[in-house]
C-alpha cells in the first residue's frame, strides 16, 4: 500500500479544477456536474483523507467568447471546445508541474484533451488509463455525430486529418501509453482505429472473463510494466452501469458495478503513481432528483477512492 505518492510533493495537495462545460456534446446540464460534486462536500471529504485542498472556484470560462463558431466539417463548436480545453491544459499543467494532484471535475469528456495535454506537458512519459463505456477516439473522418466529446483521444494521439482550431494539441500521447477499461459501446470506425494503432483495450467482456483485479493488473502491466511512470486516470461516470450512475448523457447498460469502479480507483492510488484524475460526464439535469443524488454521491466516492480511501 503506497502511503506516499512518487510524483506528488509533501505536504500532499490536491488541486480541484471545476469545469462546468458542455460544449463537446449536445445535452444541456453536464456543465452542472462539478458544482453538484463540490456542494456534496468533496473538499472536506478530501481533507478528511489527509490532503491539503486547493480550490479556486469553478473555471467558468466567461472570458471565452465564440460568437462565430461555424462547424469544421461536421465538428460542432470547434472554437469553443478548443479554447476551453487549451485553457484547462494550462491550469492542469501548472498544478501537475507544482507536484499537486490535479483532480478535474467535468463537464463533458472533450475536456480530457486539455487535462491530459496538461499532464503530458510536465510528464511526456505518463500513461493514460481511460475508464469509459466509449472509446472517444473518433477522428474528423470517422465521427458520425460531430460531437467532440467522442473525439479527444484521437487529438491527443494525433490521428486523422489536422483541424486548425486544435493545432495547440501536441500529439504527445503514444498508443502504447494508453489503455482502456470498461468499453462496451464502440463505433465501427473506432474499432478499426483501435486495431490499426494496436491500442490495448479491456472491454466488459474481459472484465467478465478475468475479474476486475486481473484486468487492472493487465492494464498496468501494459502501460506501466515497471510501475515507475506517472498515471493520468480519466474516468467517465458512464463506465459504471446506469443502475449505479444513472445521471449521465450517454448511458449504456451492462457497465461496471459500484465495487468494480471503486476497485479501479483504489488500485491506481495504491501504485503511488497517480498525478491527475478526471471525473467526467456527471449530468445532474438528466434524471429525477434521487438518481442525480445517487450519481453525485457515487462520483464523490470514486474520487475519494482515487485519493486513498479504503474499506479498512
Amino acid at each position: 500500500m503506497a502511503s506516499h505518492s512518487r510524483f506528488i510533493r509533501e505536504p500532499k495537495t490536491v488541486a480541484i479544477v471545476g469545469c462546468p462545460f458542455s460544449g463537446g456534446q449536445p445535452k444541456p446540464g453536464v456543465d452542472k456536474g462539478p458544482i453538484h460534486l463540490v456542494e456534496a462536500g468533496l473538499i472536506s471529504q478530501f481533507e478528511g483523507l489527509g490532503w491539503n485542498v486547493k480550490f479556486e472556484g469553478h473555471h467558468q470560462f466567461e472570458d471565452i467568447k465564440t460568437n462565430d463558431d461555424p462547424p469544421v466539417g461536421i465538428l460542432k463548436n470547434p472554437k469553443l471546445v478548443s479554447r476551453v480545453t487549451e485553457s484547462i491544459a494550462k491550469v492542469v499543467g501548472e498544478h501537475v508541474k507544482n507536484g499537486e494532484l490535479a483532480v478535474t471535475l467535468g463537464g463533458d469528456h472533450s475536456l480530457a484533451m486539455g487535462t491530459i495535454s496538461g499532464t503530458l506537458s510536465t510528464h511526456p512519459e505518463a500513461c493514460v488509463i481511460w475508464v469509459d463505456a466509449h472509446a472517444d477516439i473518433n477522428t474528423i473522418e470517422s465521427t458520425g455525430s460531430g460531437n467532440i466529446h467522442g473525439m479527444p483521444v484521437s487529438f491527443l494521439l494525433g490521428l486523422g486529418s489536422k483541424v486548425p482550431e486544435f493545432s495547440w494539441v501536441k500529439p504527445l500521447l503514444k498508443p502504447e501509453n494508453l489503455v482502456y477499461i470498461g468499453l462496451r459501446d464502440v463505433d465501427a470506425g473506432e474499432k478499426a482505429i483501435l486495431r490499426d494503432n494496436k491500442i490495448k483495450a479491456f472491454s466488459m467482456h474481459e472484465v467478465d472473463r478475468y475479474g476486475i483485479g486481473k484486468v487492472v493488473e493487465m492494464a498496468l502491466d501494459h502501460v506501466n510494466p515497471n510501475r515507475d511512470r506517472p498515471i493520468h486516470l480519466s474516468f467517465d461516470v458512464d463506465a459504471l452501469d446506469p443502475t449505479v450512475a444513472p445521471s449521465t448523457g450517454t448511458p449504456v447498460r451492462g457497465g461496471l458495478t459500484f465495487r468494480e469502479g471503486h476497485f479501479i480507483c483504489e488500485a491506481i492510488y495504491e501504485t503511488g503513481l497517480l498525478v491527475a484524475l478526471d471525473l467526467m460526464e456527471v449530468n445532474p439535469s438528466l434524471e429525477d432528483e434521487a438518481s442525480v443524488k445517487q450519481t453525485v454521491a457515487v462520483g464523490c466516492s470514486l474520487l475519494r477512492s482515487g485519493l486513498g480511501e479504503t474499506l479498512l
